[in-house]
């Protein structure tokens, strides 16, 4: 009878494992049992892992197998366990000494060549093992740059199952990780491009500054799509943190572009209109899948024609927008992925979307109640900046001139308000004006005087703003005065906010 026992990790969302593989040999009739709460890829795995190892020259061992992953009471999802599987199994037999490997963490998927091919999740994975006090891990060689972005772990690469096997018996050299190569980084949209919208430039510039939520309604042509698609180019670039959350995100969904480096642009996403809940929020069979606002963590996610979306994706929004954090419940578990997004919404002003606007409308005014009515209250209660775009004039469209500002020129400002907010709110754990909760911003030292805030609490008792509401203006404010540079918000700032919180006079 054999016994072994290697080191692997499985993913519960983005929250990583370490999962002990264990095999035993006894005698008996040869058959191969895997117990821990498998899923079906790794049921399929016995078959895989018997190939693998037959046809990278080894012997499969004719006795009673049983394959265990520790915790038994954590799922276990996916092929990335194969690897360590195999490694388990000769180690178990004697073919290769089971202390060579050990607190060494073994991830790779086997084909039934006995090659070695990527897995998705490779760098949350890494940095759990890397959390968990393990400093050598072994990784296909296709996610090698990848799971060399995480500090303090040493990093070896395997292509085949071959290659393992003759490092642990021979001493033979795996493959080291790809030098880290720059990445060419496209220039994406810029302001330039955007004619006339001085309203929806503005709009743009403040939600940037303050992580803010915005829904842009005008009439077909009026820019809406072109200034959502530019938002990205005016957000700063991720710090080290919210670069390894978002690269983390993309290599579970196996989004990650060639070269496996850290991302550093904001993630936009533009999901279709036909898109289903568990594409917007996450979910799937078994492990639940990061959807479009996780995928957009970070960064921006834009639903152009909103009210075309299903009513129920559009209300599944509103949990993540609130917390930042999507939870989704299996009957095998719950998973949770981080989704701390900017959501822009894009609407025409009624069914029939006559490019002059309300002039040659052929709606009646129910119809056109009833078009945006599919944007709820409750989601819109959500967004802080709503505005309403103009028709694009002829003498705006065709100046050759350029007199708007690029987004190199936009950007900066944003940066320097974002720095302004972080130095305030930095003691209280946020980073935008967009996250501090309400209360911080009705009490000392935050709380505004009396005069200022005058037209705001009018409203709030009046009902035209929720509580909701006048919290959203208060932050939006916030973010006007860091764009102007002062350091705190006076009552034009107010008047601005509420302006762009409920449309009126735009």
């Amino acid at each position: 009878m054999g016994y072994a026992k290697v080191l692997s990790v499985g993913l519960a969302g983005v929250a990583g494992h370490v999962v002990e593989v264990e095999a035993d040999l006894a005698p008996g009739l040869p058959a191969v049992l895997i117990s821990g709460l498998p899923d079906t890829a790794l049921h399929e795995a016995r078959d895989r892992v018997r190939a693998a190892i037959v046809n990278s020259g080894q012997k499969w061992p004719n006795r009673r197998i049983t394959l265990n992953l520790l915790p038994a009471t954590l799922p276990k999802y996916g092929s990335a366990f194969d690897l360590a599987l195999a490694v388990a199994v000769l180690a178990g037999s004697g073919e290769l000494p089971p202390v060579a490997l050990d607190a060494t963490v073994i991830l790779g998927e086997l084909g039934l060549d006995g090659a070695v091919r990527p897995v998705r999740g490779t760098l949350p994975m890494v940095a759990a093992a890397a959390r968990a006090g393990y400093a050598r891990v072994v990784v296909p060689a296709g996610n090698a740059a990848e799971a060399a972005v995480i500090p303090g772990v040493r990093v070896h690469a395997v292509d085949t199952l071959h290659r393992l096997v003759a490092h642990v018996r021979d001493g033979t050299p795996l493959l080291a990780p790809p030098e880290p190569a720059p990445v060419a980084v496209p220039p994406g949209p810029d302001l330039l491009d955007v004619a006339g919208q001085p309203l929806g430039r503005r709009a743009i510039e403040i939600a940037a500054a303050g992580g803010h939520h915005l829904a842009l309604l005008g009439p077909p042509g009026a820019g809406k799509t072109m200034l959502a698609e530019r938002l990205p180019s005016i957000l700063p670039e991720l710090d080290d943190e919210a670069a390894l959350e978002v690269t983390a995100l993309h290599s579970i969904a196996g989004l990650l572009p060639p070269g496996g480096g850290l991302l550093r642009r904001p993630p936009f996403q533009a999901p279709h209109h036909t898109a289903t809940v568990p594409a917007l929020v996450g979910g799937g069979s078994g492990l639940a899948r990061p959807g479009a606002v996780s995928l957009a963590h970070r960064g921006v996610l834009f639903l152009d024609e909103a009210p075309e979306y299903g009513k129920g994706a559009l209300e599944a929004l509103r949990q993540p927008l609130e917390s930042g954090v999507v939870r989704v419940a299996r009957t095998r578990g719950a998973t949770e992925y981080p989704a701390r997004t900017q959501l822009v919404l894009a609407a025409n002003p009624c069914p029939c979307a006559k490019p002059s606007g309300d002039a040659d409308c052929e709606c009646t005014p129910l119809a056109r109640r009833r078009y945006l009515g599919r944007l709820s209250g409750p989601l819109l209660d959500r967004v802080d900046v709503q505005v309403r775009l103009p028709p694009v004039r002829a003498a705006e469209l065709l100046r050759t001139d350029a007199p708007h500002e690029s987004s190199a020129a936009v950007a900066a400002r944003v940066v320097e308000a974002r720095r302004a907010a972080a130095d305030r709110w930095t003691p209280t754990g946020h980073r935008v004006n967009a996250d501090v909760p309400g209360p911080h911003l009705r009490r000392p030292p935050w709380h505004l005087p009396a005069r200022v805030t005058r037209e705001l609490r009018r409203r709030l008792d009046t009902g035209s703003l929720s509580a909701r509401g006048y919290d959203r203006v208060l932050r939006v404010s916030w973010t006007i005065a860091d764009l102007d540079g002062r350091d705190r918000p006076d009552e034009h700032d107010i008047a601005e906010a509420i302006q762009l919180r409920t449309g009126e006079g735009t």
